[in-house]
């Protein structure tokens, strides 16, 4: 006799009811854990290749990895529009339209990685030339970038189901997830590094993105998942929905890109310093790596802080949502004195471990540091609140605020020194932590304005001609247009790989 069909796992309600703080912690710690062993991986990454190859492999790592975290921002917008559905959904306790919305996002997920991992493959070299990469650095990375390109779809299926998961309230898998990339990731590359080199650390990340991805998109059709991708549900592709998710995602999309075109420009700014290789060496192993410590945990806490945020309002409670982005930031804030202690009192043991021998490159890692301890205070409120944002369906004040505080003011900051009293590392570093503060403060102020309050969401059209209230602010009778921004007086975005 067959047994009791299984049913799709019910949603967590102690993210609606209940005490907030240990709903908050139950949410962040596996994300923040998650993000920190992602981080873990690039260091060891970076600390492999250091003393397999040298500084100029750290370099090339992390001059490519600024360009695909350009694309993958971009392409990944979707999946924040897609997080401010499924949690909305998911508060107001719809899981049906919880998996329509997440199946539609794999699709498009997966036409965006094929069409933009061969675009990467052939700007490649023209990518690497825009950022002024040195001659030694450029010959390491093109290899690296064109195979990180070639596994794109990996990554995005990766970054796709940990997204999906996390809005339904279910941290834990995507912490399952991630620690298994990351576990095969290191032992692909114990043994191709050694053996291949720089690239060797691209093919274990292509490999072990895929594999996880695969075993992810499978736990979808399993009943007993919180999301469940069920037999005899439409398969076919569904434009109310991908529409819904790209008015919600393309803002964080282009807040992305907007911020990491900060970040190459930055690159160009250090690649025109003497000794430009040790000092982009120092920035791939300071910024990208060991900042990562922070950057990594706080976009933990903005994946926490957007769920809390999106399920309290679906379920029509305003005044958790505001509570729980500010327990989510006050979480932060102890992991940025803790990691920037660490970076005052013992910089050059962390860079021991990336092989960083070379006193140049010490000295300008080291003064870095320094200042990347100041900023990790800024840049985790900034997150919690931007998650609070995206996860209430803002996405629009996020993408002002990085256009702001991480591209006009930094580029206008080091254009400013240049052209007056010379440029120097250091007034590069004091550009960033500028940015760094300006965004926390615009961030902060913008969500504290509560404006987030008259939006509400939905992927059903009432009418037949297919219009798509997706956004619709209180008190008006139809949505506001895609090009009427929120007003910029009103508004204020790792990091490279955040």
């Amino acid at each position: 006799m067959a047994g009791p069909v299984p049913t799709q796992k019910a949603f967590d309600r102690s993210i609606v009811e209940g005490p907030l703080r240990p709903a908050v912690w139950r949410l962040a710690w596996p994300t923040m854990l998650q993000n920190l062993m992602a981080g873990l991986q690039g260091i060891i990454d970076h600390a492999m290749v250091g003393h397999f190859v040298g500084y100029t492999a750290n370099a090339a790592i992390g001059v490519s990895w600024q360009i695909i975290v350009v694309v993958i921002v971009f392409a990944a917008s979707v999946f924040t529009g897609m997080a401010v559905l499924v949690a909305r959904f998911a508060g107001a306790n719809e899981p049906g339209k919880v998996n329509r919305v997440v199946y539609q996002a794999f699709l498009t997920a997966a036409g965006l990685a094929v069409v933009l991992g061969a675009a990467g493959w052939m700007a490649a070299p023209s990518l690497l030339n825009l950022v002024n990469a040195a001659p030694e650095v450029h010959t390491e990375a093109l290899p690296f970038l064109r195979t990180m390109f070639v596994g794109f779809i990996g990554m995005m299926m990766f970054f796709m189901l940990s997204g999906a998961f996390r809005a339904a309230g279910d941290p834990h898998t995507p912490l399952r997830l991630g620690v298994a990339m990351t576990v095969l990731t290191i032992a692909f590359n114990l043994v191709l590094i050694p053996a291949l080199g720089t690239v060797g650390a691209a093919y274990g990340t292509v490999a072990s993105s895929s594999l996880v991805s695969a075993y992810g998109i499978w736990r979808l059709m399993r009943p007993e998942s919180v999301i469940h991708f069920q037999r005899g549900m439409s398969l076919r592709v569904d434009f109310t929905i991908i529409r819904s998710l790209f008015r919600f995602g393309l803002p964080t999309g282009v807040q992305g890109i907007a911020m990491n075109v900060g970040g190459l420009m930055l690159l160009r700014f250090i690649g025109s310093l003497d000794q430009s290789a040790a000092a982009q060496a120092a920035y791939a192993v300071g910024y990208t790596e060991l900042f990562s410590l922070i950057t990594w945990t706080s976009v933990g806490l903005m994946g926490a802080a957007a769920t809390i945020a999106g399920q309290n309002l679906g379920a029509g409670k305003p005044e958790r949502a505001i509570a729980g982005v500010r327990v989510a930031s006050q979480i932060g804030l102890v992991v940025a004195a803790v990691v920037g202690a660490m970076f005052l009192l013992i910089p050059r043991y962390l860079l021991a471990v990336f092989g960083m021998a070379d006193p140049v490159v010490l000295d300008f890692s080291a003064s870095l540091l320094r200042y990347l301890s100041v900023s990790g205070f800024f840049v985790t409120v900034a997150l919690s609140y931007t998650g609070g944002l995206q996860g209430t369906g803002d996405t629009r004040s996020p993408l002002y605020i990085s256009i702001l505080s991480q591209v006009v003011l930094p580029l206008g900051l080091c254009l400013m020194f240049q052209a007056t009293i010379g440029l120097q590392a250091s007034y590069i570093w004091t550009a960033i932590v500028a940015g760094h503060v300006a965004r926390c403060v615009l961030s902060v102020a913008r969500f504290r304005q509560q404006k987030w309050l008259g939006i509400a969401v939905d992927i059903d059209s009432p009418k037949s001609s297919g219009a798509i209230p997706d956004v619709v602010a209180a008190g008006t009778a139809s949505p506001p247009s895609p090009e009427s921004p929120v007003p910029l007086r009103d508004a204020t975005d790792p990091a490279a790989r955040s």
